[in-house]
């Protein structure tokens, strides 16, 4: 039987931005993620640095997502590093609180459309000590999981994932996933190499969900 063709919009900041070839090696998973699916799925990547849950929606990068959004049409959601940004108050949201309700306000409007929405977790940072990588933005990681319980949401938890692939390669690998590598200084974003392993993470998790998505990954 012939698959039908899926059209994913993605949400997102600047860890998952697609950056032209002037920005090289900079990367975002975003401008990655299409390499593992069939052609059957066309990937739209609306991400943009520096922008939270809240200036997403208040600049019109959502409405823009929701004039293009159609019946079964998928909505990817990672949002919470630049939320987190307090001393930027037109990006800081309270995790427990104004995160939530932004958040949903995403899953309506792709509910609204008939559309799927997917919430994924902010994706780790290099953040390295006494030889552990930790997962930061917990409250906001938490705030997420619980819209998707309260509200039967679809999630990736992808810092959780990150993290797990992090510990299992070691410090000196995962170095070259991130800019430091190249500027000495960038813990955040990442390299074309670090993109591209953070694409395939997302594409596994959204294998595991088991959804009709699911069957458009592709295989090993």
């Amino acid at each position: 039987m012939e698959k039908r063709k899926i059209n994913v919009y993605l949400a997102g900041d600047s860890t998952v931005q697609t950056y032209d070839s002037s920005r090289a090696p900079q990367a975002g998973w975003g401008q990655c993620i299409s390499k593992y699916f069939i052609d059957d799925v066309q990937f739209f990547n609306h991400a943009i640095g520096g922008r939270s849950s809240k200036t997403f929606i208040t600049e019109g990068r959502l409405a823009e997502i929701e004039k293009q959004l159609k019946k079964d049409d998928y909505l990817f959601i990672q949002m919470g590093h630049n939320d987190s940004s307090k001393s930027r108050p037109e990006r800081y949201t309270e995790p427990y609180e104004d995160y939530k309700d932004y958040l949903i306000q995403y899953i309506q409007i792709a509910r609204d459309r008939k559309a799927i929405p997917i919430l994924i977790t902010p994706v780790a940072r290099l953040h390295y000590i006494r030889r552990e990588f930790l997962a930061d933005f917990g409250d906001y990681c938490n705030a997420m999981k619980e819209v998707a319980e309260e509200n039967d949401v679809l999630l990736f938890d992808l810092m959780q994932e990150s993290i797990k692939k992090f510990s299992s390669l070691g410090y000196d690998e995962i170095f070259s996933y991130f800019r430091i590598a190249v500027n000495e200084t960038d813990c955040t974003h990442f390299t074309e190499k670090g993109a591209n392993e953070i694409a395939k993470l997302v594409s596994q998790g959204i294998n595991d969900l088991s959804i009709e998505l699911s069957n458009y990954v592709k295989g090993e």
